[in-house]
């Protein structure tokens, strides 16, 4: 069977500060307007997305970009993006406007447009990478004419209004803010020049706002017990339970199942759980100084494959993982710190897909973590996660109580199993 290994981390999480996404305190998305030069009736500005967010990206169908104009501005031109809709231009006579809407709405131009109508970082179909997976990835860019406007930076008024799709409902912008001009360097890094004028508008996220219901479960099992707990019965909602496709459907032979709708509404295999995406967990092995976990991740919407997918795992014993196993032997990266205090450990794995349902639809890794003999028991569920989350969103556990529990008598034989093998060991050590 084929596996994926695509961008996981696995984190410990020590303390939370107090914001909007606990997960990611400081995460948003930043939108940069620099004004870089002044025309007649306005001025050219670029315009920078950039995702601050540390395992959040923006898939495809890609961002959407709205704002309402403070006056009666157009846009003559647009390069690296375009706006959906151009309005009534009727008032323009020769040259008609790019857009005249009051509120126009902008998305990114699919790659290989022509050369003509790329700008830099532009033309990713609104694909956001998540800034602590690849910085580079994280930024999309595109340069605005605007006409009808100030010309000086007295004169001109600042857009208000903004919202963000990204590509659904969640985020929540706030006000335009005039800031420092944004210095550029020249290639040759010799020179430095500054936009006219800036202004920055940040942008956050809610899971809540996003949707009503989690987007992914988490299941558990372990050697100690046999005893699977499933993800609790319509953790993601059963609304679409009547649409839900059987593994065996004939509908599942049909030409163009697995292509996205422009809604993105999802066509899932019927799970009792009807999440899209399923975490299982399950503790695999205990040895006397280390021990070990197999993750498994399965997608069960037949319309959507992940790309640049990140999974989040809160652990007390995930900043001692001290080798990882995929089963398509991909090249594993340490991951370190990823905030200034210090808060925050684990590990990147590369590769960046997760299929969509079906037999490809399963990725998997193993971590072998090293016991800190202070905390470490089987006791009490402590060996399995605190909190999971899959694309920034936080998944539904099971409650504690249905956690696999381990038997008194079970425990006792692990501790005589461990202490056994420990003095057969020195024993031939001794006799060799």
């Amino acid at each position: 069977m084929r596996f994926f290994v695509s961008a996981l981390f696995f984190l410990v999480i020590f303390s939370y500060a107090a914001a909007f996404d606990p997960l990611d305190p400081n995460g948003n998305i930043t939108i940069k307007w620099d004004i870089m030069s002044w025309t007649p009736d306005g001025y050219v500005a670029v315009v920078t997305l950039n995702n601050f967010q540390m395992y959040r990206h923006i898939m495809s169908p890609g961002w959407t970009l709205g704002w309402t104009w403070a006056r009666r501005e157009v846009i003559w031109s647009a390069v690296g993006a375009q706006a959906t809709e151009q309005g009534d231009c009727s008032r323009f006579k020769g040259n008609v406007p790019h857009c005249c809407k009051r509120n126009p709405t902008f998305v990114d131009l699919l790659p290989g447009v022509p050369y003509n109508q790329q700008f830099t970082n532009c033309c990713k179909s609104g694909v956001l990478g998540a800034w602590g997976q690849d910085p580079s990835a994280a930024v999309s860019a595109f340069q605005l004419s605007v006409g009808s406007a100030g010309t000086s930076n007295r004169t001109v008024r600042l857009p208000r209004n903004f919202t963000l799709l990204g590509p659904g409902p969640g985020y929540t912008c706030g006000r335009a803010r005039v800031v420092p001009p944004t210095i550029f360097l020249t290639p040759d890094r010799r020179r430095r020049t500054q936009a006219l004028m800036t202004w920055n508008v940040t942008c956050t996220y809610s899971q809540i706002l996003a949707r009503k219901y989690p987007s992914c479960c988490v299941s558990l099992s372990s050697f100690y017990n046999d005893t699977v707990v499933p993800c609790p019965p319509c953790t993601c909602g059963c609304q679409t339970k009547d649409n839900c496709v059987k593994s065996d459907s004939k509908i599942l032979s049909l030409v163009g199942v697995n292509t996205p709708k422009k809604d993105n509404k999802p066509l899932l295999q019927c799970t009792r759980h009807m999440c899209p995406v399923r975490v299982h967990w399950h503790v695999q092995r205990n040895y006397k100084d280390y021990w070990r976990v197999k993750v498994s991740i399965t997608n069960f919407n037949y319309r959507m494959n992940y790309t640049l997918w990140t999974l989040v795992v809160q652990h007390p014993n995930l900043n001692n993982v001290t080798q990882v196993f995929s089963f398509d032997y991909k090249p594993l990266v340490p991951y370190e710190s990823i905030n200034d205090t210090g808060m925050f450990y684990g590990l990147k794995f590369f590769n960046d897909q997760l299929m969509e349902a079906g037999p490809f639809g399963n990725v998997q890794s193993e971590m072998l973590l090293r016991k800190d003999k202070n905390t470490f028991t089987l006791k009490e569920g402590w060996a399995f996660p605190r909190k999971v989350y899959f694309n920034g969103d936080e998944c539904q556990l099971p409650p504690p109580d249905a956690y696999p529990f381990l038997p008194n008598s079970a425990y006792q034989n692990l501790l005589s199993f461990s202490t056994f093998i420990s003095s057969f060991i020195f024993f031939l050590i001794a006799i060799w």
